[in-house]
């Protein structure tokens, strides 16, 4: 079997089976474990699976930057942000990460709804900007500017002096045992801060991030409240995360 072969069936495999053993692989195929190994780091190397030990998972496509994910799942991450926004109760204060669910979220807020929301997004600040009766607090730091969030040490700083009802976490992968996980290793830290903060986490999980991991871990899934997620989120990502304990939520 020729590399590119080999490489084809091996995506063929994660998109069937969600994970791939190097060690199984090389028996069935009758080839040396550091040729499958190979074929794994130069297919994680162009971003189409990533890597774990002993094989991979699959990659997850929210890691492309900001722009980029505007155009991913939309109607899943209009589903996911309509039920995030019915979790929010008037009197509350939230906070809400980064990304594109988290501004859809930010836009599908209740025009009568009296909260506070807590962000280190500038571009769910001002989504907000013109609600008429939510107060924003921005918390600042340096710009990360492939997901357009604050980051770095004032962040953490700020994020430590403020304690919130709910945090609706954005993640890239969502996998059952992986945890939950992100592209960046500072994003991922602001992430974990805000969760320890916060009463109850949310996960924003449409449907292409379930099955899928990045390379930083975020929190266990056990320290978030419930994954939301889309009608259309894959069922055998789904039965596996609730398998696994997790209270798994759709529309």
């Amino acid at each position: 079997m020729l590399a590119a072969q080999r490489k084809d069936r091996i995506l063929d495999l994660l998109r069937a089976d969600g994970r791939v053993v190097a060690k199984e692989l090389a028996a069935a195929w009758d080839l040396s474990e550091d040729t499958v190994r190979r074929d794994l780091r130069e297919l994680a190397a162009d971003g189409l699976l990533h890597r774990v030990h002993g094989g991979a998972l699959p990659a997850s496509p929210a890691v492309a930057d900001f722009t980029a994910r505007t155009a991913i799942a939309t109607d899943a991450k209009s589903e996911v942000a309509q039920l995030a926004a019915s979790l929010v109760r008037p009197g509350q204060t939230v906070a809400i990460d980064g990304g594109t669910t988290a501004r859809e979220l930010a836009r599908r807020l209740p025009p009568d709804l009296r909260a506070t929301v807590v962000t280190h997004s500038p571009t769910v600040a001002v989504e907000l900007a013109t609600h008429p009766t939510v107060e924003v607090i921005i918390v600042g730091g340096r710009l990360f500017k492939h997901s357009v969030v604050a980051a770095g040490a004032a962040a953490h700083e700020a994020i430590g002096r403020v304690s919130v009802d709910a945090f609706f976490l954005g993640v890239t992968g969502i996998h059952p045992t992986a945890g939950l996980t992100t592209g960046d290793a500072d994003e991922a830290a602001v992430k974990r801060a805000w969760v320890g903060r916060a009463a109850e986490t949310y996960v924003l999980g449409s449907g292409e991030k379930i099955g899928a991991a990045s390379p930083f871990e975020v929190v266990p899934l056990a320290d978030v409240t419930a994954v939301l997620t889309d009608a259309a989120a894959p069922e055998r990502g789904v039965a596996e995360l609730r398998a696994a304990g997790v209270d798994v939520r759709r529309p």
